[in-house]
């Protein structure tokens, strides 16, 4: 399908969430063929995120669905996977042709498209993709690592968007640090090296001040890249969750007050009633599981800045991967919910129907189960 209405690819490059956008067409720029044919980066020819050259250029977007797409797709969903391919790479305002991953026509049109079939490593790789909540570069690592896909490390950056975002935040994480590691010298001298060692950090850049935190935690060069990726991981996670607190407070308030449009069956009201407490005391365990676990970063971080204790914090590292499973699932439904009600629920917007809020209701308390928890059956709820 072709879409000229995805006219803000081009902004989309410029200002999207990690969480929402995977822009391959940016890491091809960036990493692949320089003027003399070479890639810029070697990891990325030899470890490829897709085999198929026009999908490790696509743009793959977690999209939120509209009315008229639901019955593009088996089952109850809100949120598709979006694969983009520019019409015009170096003219992102032309738009682009794109499909939805696991769609009815998904297969034949992978097949006619890009000539791989069903079985295709590029086909399963999209259909792990799709099951994710987010895009966030920690849990889709994580994800693929299990499905058995190992890319280079440069698909997994975080967008230039919430690069900004995020600095201030980072940096006042590191400031602590910094006072440890050259005294307590005057404030500004402090905020300032604290913003350049964020600015390395969250960037993947190397140098002198990032060779002595390597000595300082006592990683041995080929752990140094894996722990400082995860070390970013929990402080995207912190800050996400910080940027979160407050809209996902108000759309729990929310949720317990929005009156659906037209009249409801004594069934519907049922089902509407139940969620309201459900969901609202699954958003706020949801929030406190995912302190829970920062915390377990916070008490490893603390026990460097305060105790000087670097090979506490070195193990907690390296150890790390195993929690951005759970937290990029949790932080990804919280995220979700608070994105997609201020979309549907925004100002102007047309009134929910008593049918839509069930869907929106089951697809919000489906997200928020842990993995291996079993989705409560609509139809039984209904029923009861």
């Amino acid at each position: 399908m072709t879409d000229r209405t995805i006219r803000n690819l081009a902004h989309l490059q410029r200002s999207a969430s990690t969480a929402r956008v995977l822009n391959l067409l940016q890491v091809w720029t960036a990493n692949g063929p320089a003027e003399d044919g070479a890639p810029r980066d070697p990891a990325w020819a030899e470890r490829p995120l897709f085999r198929t050259p026009a999908l490790n250029r696509a743009l793959i977007i977690k999209h939120r669905l509209r009315r008229d797409e639901l019955d593009l797709f088996p089952g109850r969903r809100h949120v598709a996977t979006k694969v983009v391919i520019p019409i015009d790479a170096s003219d992102l305002k032309a738009g682009g042709r794109f499909v939805f991953v696991n769609q009815y026509t998904f297969d034949r049109s992978m097949a006619e498209t890009f000539g791989i079939a069903s079985d295709h490593p590029d086909m399963a790789a999209l259909r792990l993709i799709d099951a994710l909540p987010s895009l966030d570069p920690f849990l889709l690592r994580e994800q693929l690592r299990r499905g058995g896909y190992d890319p280079a490390g440069c698909y997994f950056s975080i967008s230039d968007a919430d690069l900004g975002r995020m600095f201030v935040f980072v940096q006042r994480e590191l400031e602590p640090l910094v006072t440890l590691s050259i005294g307590p010298d005057t404030d500004a001298v402090n905020v300032g090296l604290a913003g350049r060692l964020a600015e390395k950090i969250l960037s993947n850049t190397s140098g002198e001040q990032l060779d002595a935190l390597r000595e300082t935690l006592r990683l041995p060069p080929e752990q140094y890249e894996e722990g400082v990726f995860c070390w970013k991981g929990f402080l995207y996670y912190k800050w996400m969750l910080a940027s979160l607190l407050g809209q996902v407070a108000t759309v729990a308030d929310q949720v317990l007050t929005v009156k659906p449009g037209g009249r409801l069956d004594k069934a519907s009201r049922h089902y509407i009633e139940r969620g309201r407490g459900v969901l609202r005391e699954r958003i706020a365990r949801t929030c406190d599981e995912v302190t829970a676990t920062l915390k377990v970063y916070d008490d490893a971080y603390l026990r460097l800045i305060e105790f000087g204790e670097p090979t506490a914090f070195r193990d907690f590292l390296l150890d790390a991967p195993a929690m951005f499973t759970r937290l990029g699932d949790q932080l990804g439904a919280i995220q979700h919910i608070v994105t997609f009600w201020r979309f549907r629920f925004r100002p102007g917007a047309a009134p929910v129907q008593g049918e839509e809020l069930i869907d929106i209701f089951m697809d919000f308390e489906t997200g928020l189960l842990g993995r291996g928890e079993m989705a409560p059956d609509p139809d039984a709820l209904l029923a009861a």
